[in-house]
């Protein structure tokens, strides 16, 4: 996926999911293109044939909490919280509008749930769960000049076992990739390679580098600069690489929190202009892209993806991978019970920044699919590079 805004050498582009565009389509693909249309730096790709992009399906909606009502005060707090999982490190920072910092927070009433705690002075609710159950508990808050609030909110604790089935393995080994070259202006997806002056790969059961003794290779190259390869595996739903095709569209909207956990190795990382790991979920015309790139060149910094303005949104959080090294990354995110984008945090080499922030979707008509996608951006010389991915595990409920 390509990087617009920081860097200023490299054109600005709207690219929501070109891989609506496909080399080889069947009649509906046409319709795709209409559909949403990600950043040329987002490099998601809303799926369109079994060889492209991302895609979603409704089945009995999740049983989620309620969102509870606004707070009347001065001062208001914000009204989402991430769930949370038995034995599993839990950390939510509360964040406050209007009054005047510094602000005091105390529990109101309720309870939280056992084993995690409030900071007074800085709203983090953080700790490790002990029990299962939904907590409703209130939040005070009181400002330095003397303005006050209250919030009614709710942490659901879940236990590891129940999502232990949820989950697909060692993915750079699944069948079901597809991938696609991308470059200014339009970033309309070309295939197969070289194509548009690009030129990417993807091989399967590499065993050196590897963890698991049978990595997958991506390569991107050509003579086109900031272009971009992606590679996209649709997952459950329309064209399913892992036998949930969902036909009857009762998965795809009963999940509801994803988690994207994979190893990643390059000898010379320097040479990308971004590398982009995204979680895709469509259903009931609506789009739920989760990008999330770790921007190189231009900042060593972490975005995120803006579904409705289509742009990436800078995260202050760093992204310093190793070279020569297997750099652990796992992203987690949630779809709120309101239908909002929760990209909750960003794991790198064991250093875990939370973000907890909140975005409306976009729009996918008649899709239904949960599909994740890999994509590598090519410098101002498009320096030919390489990158190693395994033991990439995505898991969802």
């Amino acid at each position: 996926m390509s990087y617009c805004s920081p860097d200023l050498a490299k054109p600005t582009r709207a690219r929501l999911n070109n891989s609506f565009t496909f080399a080889t389509f069947t009649p509906f693909a046409t319709t795709l293109l209409l559909l949403l249309t990600l950043s040329a730096c987002s490099g998601v790709s809303v799926p369109g044939n079994s060889s492209t992009a991302s895609t979603p399906t409704p089945a009995p909606t999740p049983t989620l909490p309620s969102s509870p009502p606004p707070s009347t005060s001065n001062l208001t707090i914000s009204r989402t919280l991430p769930s949370a999982t038995v034995g599993s490190s839990y950390n939510a920072t509360l964040s406050v509008s209007g009054g005047t910092a510094p602000y005091v927070f105390s529990v109101a009433s309720g309870q939280l749930p056992a084993g995690i705690l409030l900071a007074d002075s800085s709203g983090v609710i953080s700790g490790t769960p002990t029990a299962v159950g939904n907590f409703v508990f209130a939040i005070s808050v009181s400002d330095s000049k003397g303005l006050s609030g209250k919030q009614s909110l709710q942490i659901t604790v879940s236990n590891s076992t129940a999502t232990a089935g949820n989950s697909f393995s060692n993915l750079q080994q699944s069948s079901g990739w597809a991938n696609y070259g991308q470059g200014p202006p339009d970033f309309i997806d070309c295939s197969p390679s070289p194509c548009d002056g690009i030129t990417f790969s993807m091989s399967q059961g590499v065993s050196s580098p590897s963890m698991s003794g049978s990595a997958a290779q991506f390569n991107l190259g050509g003579t086109a600069v900031y272009t971009d390869a992606l590679f996209n595996n649709h997952l459950i739903g329309a064209f399913s690489s892992q036998g949930l095709p969902d036909n009857n569209h009762t998965l795809v909207p009963s999940y509801h929190t994803f988690t994207y956990d994979v190893y990643f190795y390059g000898t010379n990382l320097e040479l990308s202009q971004a590398v982009e790991f995204d979680i895709n979920q469509f259903f009931n015309n609506l789009g739920f892209i989760w990008g999330h790139e770790c921007r190189i060149a231009g900042g060593h910094e972490w975005d995120v993806w803006n579904n409705v303005t289509a742009h990436w949104t800078p995260t202050g959080i760093p992204c310093n991978p190793v070279d020569n090294s297997w750099n652990h990354l796992t992203i987690q995110v949630q779809r709120t019970p309101s239908n909002q984008l929760l990209y909750q945090s960003i794991t790198l080499n064991g250093v875990t920044n939370t973000l907890n922030q909140y975005y409306d979707p976009g729009s996918a008509m008649n899709w239904y699919g949960v599909t994740i996608n890999y994509q590598m951006d090519g410098n101002s010389q498009q320096s030919p590079y390489t990158v190693y991915l395994d033991e990439l595990t995505f898991t969802y409920e």
